[in-house]
């Protein structure tokens, strides 16, 4: 973890990020980076402005053991279940996050000092669970800048709609494809709808998108890899970048339209793409690929520690990497398709191994809490 001497020394690119209109914000979360003051010093020297947090996140840190012991002793006493264990030590790392986030989420109206906890993953194609325990967490963290994770399965689509209607904030995670993206925009603008039937304040219902990258690169220069033609490898490390173009070109087109201005002329806030998985997987990319590439007005980077402290030591932020890349995006997306790359088949199987790599993270979580609480003991069952 940075100093906050070294973090003062090296921000000029983050600032530089974060004035061209990216918020950004750390995916990782732990107890002791709460308790060490790392996160506060993120914050204030390196334009973090937001966390967000996944079952593999949780699984690394709680899996450490470091700063649990003393929760998991009294967990134990208790003699609760490993289920709830784990919802008492996530959610409390959560809500700690939020506090030390608060003062940012009064100073942007509510756009940021955002912290994100997942739904339990193995409810992923369950929509009523999914609902059900989207309002539990909010219950237990309780706290107006928490965000629940809900993963853009086509269960979780209603399930987005009927908890924005409730007035809870949401960030859509696992979205892989252009037109779950449209649905999931669409799922936001019903739930909006619903909660301005309700009478509810819609300027405190916010929203992020989280659009997957680097897995995107992955799977498809794979595929390239194995075709092995110069076309092909010329194509590597382009999928990803022209996906989450289009995604942002897509985004721009329906909060243009007449049903979103209906909704902004209530107080609504538009929901915001953010771009999730910006590590890069493949060490002959620049390591900041996912950031330099990838800046535009009005989105989000949620960067792992590694990619912040890369882009903050040597990011080339030059302004808006988007926009002017659409027809390229377009062109190059199609040249995939043309080499017999299915798109389809490329995104529908990203978004089946994200939700059953999150699904393993939780269960290897679980079975780490259990081990912890019966070495005291206390039968976790």
């Amino acid at each position: 973890m940075i100093t906050v001497t070294e973090a003062t020394a090296t921000a000029g690119a983050l600032k530089r990020l974060s004035d061209e209109g990216v918020s950004i914000w750390l995916d990782d979360l732990s107890r002791k980076r709460i308790t060490s003051g790392n996160l506060a010093a993120l914050i204030a020297d390196r334009n973090v402005v937001g966390v967000t947090t996944n079952p593999s996140i949780f699984q690394a840190a709680i899996g450490s053991g470091e700063g649990y012991e003393e929760q998991l002793a009294d967990l134990a006493v208790r003699g609760v279940t490993v289920d709830e264990a784990v919802r008492m030590m996530t959610t409390a790392d959560v809500r700690a996050a939020a506090d030390i986030l608060r003062p940012v989420y009064e100073a942007t109206g509510g756009r940021d000092g955002r912290v994100s906890i997942e739904v339990d993953p193995r409810l992923a194609h369950d929509t009523r669970a999914t609902v059900a325990e989207a309002k539990q967490l909010a219950w237990l963290v309780d706290r107006p800048n928490v965000m629940i994770k809900i993963p853009a399965t086509l269960a979780g689509l209603p399930a987005i709609t009927e908890v924005i209607g409730l007035g809870i904030s949401v960030n859509v995670t696992l979205i892989f494809s252009l037109d779950r993206y449209r649905q999931v925009m669409d799922a936001y603008l019903a739930g909006l709808e619903q909660a301005r039937e309700r009478g509810l304040d819609l300027s405190v219902i916010h929203s992020v998108a989280s659009f997957f990258v680097s897995r995107v690169d992955s799977e498809i220069d794979k595929r390239l890899t194995a075709l092995g033609t110069q076309q092909a490898l010329a194509l590597k490390g382009r999928a990803a970048l022209a996906n989450a173009r289009l995604a942002y070109a897509a985004y721009e087109a329906v909060f243009a339209d007449a049903r979103w201005s209906a909704l902004a002329g209530s107080g609504a806030t538009r929901q915001r793409p953010l771009w999730a998985s910006t590590g890069v997987k493949d060490p002959a990319y620049k390591d900041t690929l996912y950031v330099d590439e990838l800046v535009a007005p009005g989105t989000v980077n949620t960067m792992p520690e590694a990619t912040l402290n890369a882009a903050a030591d040597h990011g080339e932020i030059t302004g808006d990497t988007v926009t002017g890349g659409y027809p390229q995006a377009h062109a190059d997306l199609e040249a995939v398709e043309r080499l017999g790359i299915s798109y389809d088949e490329v995104v529908g199987q990203l978004e089946d191994e994200g939700v059953a790599k999150f699904a393993a993270a939780w269960d290897d979580l679980l079975a780490t809490v259990t081990a912890s609480l019966e070495s005291k003991g206390v039968d976790s069952e």
